[in-house]
């Protein structure tokens, strides 16, 4: 037969019956074989009684075949699983024919006629289902090796360690070994833990790391190491990386399986992202309470199209929500974001194109809603630009906060919970403070009011838009450099579903009046996450893409903070959770200045030559703390501290 020929056939999937009738066939010839066996040592081959035996044989396994669905399993894709499911159909089979014979050789004699169909032999039996069942297997093993030596042998054999020798380990080297499309050969697993080191697993050779150096790679060829453990430390995988990425290999992870029980995805092996390497342990929030607390609510979501706020309506979306109503100006995200949520309600689900600004509209908003939980996410939050554009993020963060706290409290809402930022802490730039004063009036309503007034308080959220590691993308893709404002410069960081569990779990224990922020760990130095984002990528620093240091940004910071100097903290439920203590002796006294400039924003007053700096003044009247750093705003802080103390009411 013609090679190509045979390709063509070996490629296309043979019908269903096919693979029934040979597997038939197979349980025919290991009878014929059996019974020639068992038999010859009594000196008695009775071809005729044989056939008539057959019968039963067949029509057995037949019936087996069709109840455990074996011909339905595609060949050449034969593995553990499969082999083991025909182990099951075997089984079956012989004892359905043990029942059988002993049913016969109970209540039929031996002189019936029907006697020499279904008296069978033990040995027979057992001998008969063993054959079959190597023969089986074998037959789809044969298969699958010639199917895999015409199409694949002329693809080379990628070399893969395995760090992990548990059972994440053994897990990964079954999907490794069964993409035959890749053809990957596991030279070793690698272990930290010296007590599991020098023992075999699978046959194969268990390191500790320390022995895999440069000679190592070199003499076996590695490429790639798939880093599989239940618990994925961060601490512990960055000391893994460090390694592996010093030898110029590429890494792979296996999720955990505890870690998709609750998400509901496959499990897969995955290039190694920044967000494993965050340098702690992921914080993980599971309060049944949260369910409960938006158990037919009508909720609503501002700045929905944004990361914080989309990642934040997936997660509502999931909740038994009464409403859910996800609001933002941008038309084109919020679309975005309409045609991926997955709603358990999306009869009640409403997606709104609106401006918190607009305090006419947001009114009509609240007056045919009636939201009872408001998450408030929409604000401006690039330093440098709201640095150049102070109006806008006063009118954004200030003025369109306040209009959507005032409307909380005059139709009753149950919960207003607003999303701040660390950058609102003793704030260098107009975001902060902008934002800082939004707290302060967030604040202030919470006494005069029947709603529960709540803020949270969080870091640099990875991946977000605008963040430092898309950033930091880009510039790879495009050669490089990185650019980085400065060498020392840190960041605290979490990831956008802890940022959203945090939101939802404050919207739930808060009763009114608390600032929530998290125990974010140590902080990360930015240089540091951009070289690991290089290896991660395969490229070497500074040989392939380099760093490069511009200078801060006007108002810029080199370390952010999560409290103020003047705060502390109280402890919650959670031990990662805390509520900032702050200081609210002049709350009224600011929410009378706040009031006062936004009614500037109302009348159009910061129109000038000099709005700018008459808008940022009356800013630092409000949030006293904000010291503008690198930035044409510094002014104001000198010309405040040339004025005589005597003056300064």
């Amino acid at each position: 037969m013609d090679l190509s020929l045979l390709k063509r056939k070996l490629r296309k999937d043979n019908p269903r019956w096919v693979i029934l009738m040979i597997d038939l066939i197979i349980v025919f010839g290991c009878y014929l074989a059996s019974h020639f066996i068992v038999n010859s040592f009594r000196g008695v081959f009775d071809v005729e009684l044989m056939i008539k035996k057959n019968f039963l044989i067949v029509g057995v396994y037949l019936a087996a075949f069709l109840w455990m669905k074996t011909y339905r399993d595609i060949v050449r894709h034969t593995g553990l699983s499969e082999a083991i499911r025909i182990f099951k159909t075997v089984w079956l089979a012989c004892m359905v024919l043990f029942g059988i014979t002993l049913a016969i050789r109970a209540y039929i004699p031996t002189e019936s006629a029907w006697s020499d169909y279904l008296r069978l032999s033990y040995a027979l039996i057992f001998t008969h289902g063993f054959f079959t069942m190597v023969m089986l297997v074998a037959a789809r093993v044969a298969y699958r090796q010639i199917y895999e030596m015409l199409f694949f042998t002329k693809r080379k054999s990628k070399h893969v360690l395995i760090f992990g020798a548990s059972r994440p380990g053994l897990v990964a080297y079954a999907m490794l070994q069964d993409d035959i499309r890749a053809k990957n050969k596991v030279v070793a697993f690698v272990e930290d833990k010296a007590n599991r080191v020098g023992k075999n697993s699978r046959g194969i050779r268990i390191i500790h790391i320390a022995d895999i150096d440069e000679n190592f790679v070199h003499k076996h060829d590695i490429e790639e190491v798939v880093i599989a453990v239940e618990n994925n430390d961060p601490e512990r995988l960055s000391r893994v990386t460090d390694h592996f990425q010093q030898l110029n290999l590429e890494l792979k992870i296996m999720q955990p399986g505890r870690s998709l029980l609750n998400g509901g995805v496959k499990r897969q092996i995955r290039k190694l992202r920044i967000e494993d390497l965050l340098g702690r342990k992921p914080i993980k929030l599971d309060n049944p309470v949260v369910e409960s607390e938006m158990k037919g609510r009508t909720i609503l979501v501002t700045g929905a199209a944004g990361s914080i706020g989309s990642e934040l309506a997936r997660q509502i979306a999931s909740l038994p929500y009464g409403k859910l109503v996800l609001l933002d100006q941008a038309e084109s995200p919020l679309y975005d974001v309409q045609q991926t949520i997955h709603l358990s309600n999306p009869s009640e689900a409403y997606f709104v194109v609106g401006d918190v600004r607009d305090r006419a509209f947001m009114h009509r908003l609240f007056e045919k809603y009636r939201p009872d939980v408001i998450f408030h996410a929409a604000a401006y939050k690039h330093v440098p630009l709201m640095e150049d554009n102070p109006y806008e993020a006063i009118w954004t963060n200030v003025y369109g906060s306040r209009i959507m706290a005032d409307l909380a409290s005059a139709f009753k809402a149950y919960k207003f919970v607003m999303i701040s930022t660390d950058k609102a802490v003793n704030p260098t730039n107009v975001m902060g403070a902008s934002k800082r004063a939004a707290e302060i009036y967030i604040n202030s309503c919470n006494a005069r009011s029947e709603t529960n007034f709540i803020i949270t308080r969080f870091g640099n959220v990875l991946g977000s838009n605008g963040s430092v590691i898309p950033l930091f993308e880009k510039q790879m893709e495009r050669g490089g450099p990185l650019t980085l404002t400065h060498p020392d410069i840190t960041r605290y960081f979490m990831t956008i579903p802890e940022a959203c569990q945090l939101v939802l779990e404050a919207g739930t224990m808060g009763n009114g009046g608390e600032i929530f922020v998290f125990d974010m760990g140590k902080s990360v130095k930015i240089i540091d996450l951009a070289k690991r984002m290089i290896k991660l990528k395969g490229y070497r620093y500074p040989q392939d893409i380099d760093i490069q240091i511009v200078g801060l940004r006007p108002g810029e910071k080199i370390y952010e903070e999560l409290l103020a100097n003047n705060e502390n903290t109280m402890k919650t439920h959670h031990p990662k959770i805390m509520i900032a203590k702050v200081c609210t002796e002049d709350l009224l006294e600011k929410r009378l200045l706040i009031e006062a400039l936004c009614a500037h924003v109302e009348h159009g007053d910061f129109t000038g030559i000099d709005s700018d700096l008459e808008a940022v003044r009356k800013l630092k009247e409000i949030v006293p703390e904000f010291v503008s750093q690198n930035s044409v705003f510094s002014q104001l802080d000198r010309q405040a501290a040339e004025v005589p103390e005597s003056l300064r009411e």
